[in-house]
């Protein structure tokens, strides 16, 4: 048994609190002691399960603190994003631990530790990456940009039955709404395909500060009457399950978890043709990947009006999301990561 602690310095439940609630849930049915450190207390909560326990912390001072009240020192430190690496440090600086434990950080996102301020970016950085002593990428794509030596271990996702009642004529798109994941890119495909001329509309789940932006591009495309944005919604699932093509339109997703979740849900999936992407959707033979905009309308189109290509399509990536995407795949491969980290403390 591992003593494992997962540090995010969040108030918020998306994409990294989801996949910190899953691992652990994993992890805990492994037989290791796990808990978590950050995350809106309710969905986190809900996610983890009674058997995980979480302290909610938004601010770094805030984590410094639950780590110094830990009572007995963890195996294992997992820290996500660089707040949480900062906080780990600082901790480990002020607690004279009798057997210091292994900081392995998760990368999530494809650019370097402190990227986001120019001015104390690099400072930021060097005192966060101090006591990591592993680091583990959720894609090679990100591994490739965060710098420095990554084991690299794709995120898994529970395994579903594949739906089997028929799907509707909708192309969804489900992502926060903000400029990096370029959801306006998504409404210039489906209205150049011209699906919606067909019968097909555009769902958009997710909300953020491009909200505003989707709103009028909608109106000025021609499209508003065909789109309905569904804000933040719980029934993710649900949705997939009914939909008939996920649009993913980040160039640059570190590895993509709705795409994931669309692959174990057999939902036939649509994605720039870059980033994680290549790993995800490009791991079958047939993946719909697409090289810019045009060339995303054309496949757009072709998927639509293929019901039997979808669902061919859809039954591959669900297959290929059971072989390589599963959570005891993810977890098996994290725990030789906590393993070779131990040895390296010691």
């Amino acid at each position: 048994m591992t003593r494992v602690v997962h540090v995010v310095r969040s108030d918020g439940f998306a994409g990294v609190e989801g996949f910190i609630a899953r691992l652990a849930a994993e992890q805990a049915r492994a037989g290791h002691q796990v808990s978590v450190i950050g995350g809106e207390v309710s969905r986190m909560r809900g996610a983890l399960g009674p058997t995980v326990p979480h302290t909610p912390d938004e601010t770094v001072l805030g984590v410094v603190r639950s780590l110094l009240a830990l009572p007995q020192p963890p195996d294992v430190l997992n820290v996500h994003m660089t707040a949480a690496e900062l906080a780990a440090t600082v901790a480990a600086a002020l607690r004279r631990w009798g057997a210091r434990p292994a900081v392995v950080a998760t990368c999530h996102f494809a650019g370097r530790r402190g990227s986001g301020s120019r001015a104390f970016g690099p400072l930021v950085a060097a005192v966060a990456r101090h006591r990591v002593v592993a680091q583990i990428a959720v894609s090679r794509f990100v591994a490739a940009e965060v710098g420095g030596e990554s084991d690299v271990v794709h995120t898994g996702v529970p395994n579903r039955a594949m739906p089997d009642g028929p799907r509707d004529r909708t192309v969804l798109v489900v992502q926060r709404l903000e400029p990096e994941k370029r959801t306006t890119d998504a409404l210039r495909v489906f209205a150049e395909s011209g699906v919606a001329h067909r019968g097909w509309r555009l769902q958009v789940a997710g909300d953020g500060v491009d909200r505003g932006a989707v709103v009028s591009l909608a109106a000025e495309l021609g499209i508003a009457a065909s789109t309905d944005l569904l804000g933040r919604r719980d029934d993710v699932p649900t949705l997939m399950s009914q939909a008939g093509i996920l649009l993913a339109p980040t160039p640059r997703e570190g590895l993509g978890l709705a795409v994931v979740e669309a692959m174990a849900a057999g939902l036939p999936i649509l994605a720039a043709g870059s980033g994680g992407h290549l790993e995800t959707v490009g791991s079958i033979p047939e993946g719909q990947l697409y090289t810019d905009l045009t060339d995303a309308a054309v496949r757009l189109g072709a998927l639509a009006d293929d019901e039997g290509g979808r669902a061919a399509y859809g039954a591959a990536l669900w297959a290929a999301q059971r072989e390589k995407f599963t959570l005891a795949r993810q977890a098996a491969a994290t725990e030789a990561v906590y393993r070779r980290a131990l040895e390296a403390r010691s």
